[in-house]
């Protein structure tokens, strides 16, 4: 599996809702991901919602994400940890991305954007401390 991967290829113009294709995890080390989203261009009284949904056989994506970026207006780069190690029926991840647009000069949203995710090490869970 590569080490770093595009869920959305940058420079990618979305004018609509929609989701990109699956990504195949099975072969990831650790299953932990660095995501960074990158709007370059976006116009002026609109909102971008990406998510990252995952699918055991890369058709059923399920009802609910699993991880959600901050919700976004302006160009600007959000970083965000998928931890998947608790997730072993996941073999398969992609981006919705979702927008709004409630201004009067165009009629239609306009975002320019990526998504990389680069593969990290696994965080390792520290038992609590006991009191003594």
């Amino acid at each position: 599996m590569a080490a770093s991967f595009n869920l959305i290829s940058p420079g990618t113009r979305v004018t609509a809702n929609g989701h990109g294709e699956p990504f195949d995890v099975r072969g990831s080390q650790s299953r932990t991901f660095l995501c960074t989203m990158d709007i370059t261009e976006q116009i002026e009284q609109e909102s971008l919602d990406v998510s990252i949904w995952g699918s055991a056989d890369g058709q059923d994506f399920g009802k609910q994400p699993i991880l959600k970026i901050p919700q976004r207006f302006y160009r600007g780069e959000t970083r965000q940890i998928l931890d998947l190690t608790t997730r072993p029926e996941i073999n398969f991840i992609r981006a919705n991305w979702d927008l709004v647009r409630w201004g009067r000069v165009a009629p239609h949203p306009m975002f320019v954007i990526g998504l990389r995710l680069e593969e990290v090490s696994a965080f390792v869970r520290q038992p609590a401390p006991s009191s003594a």
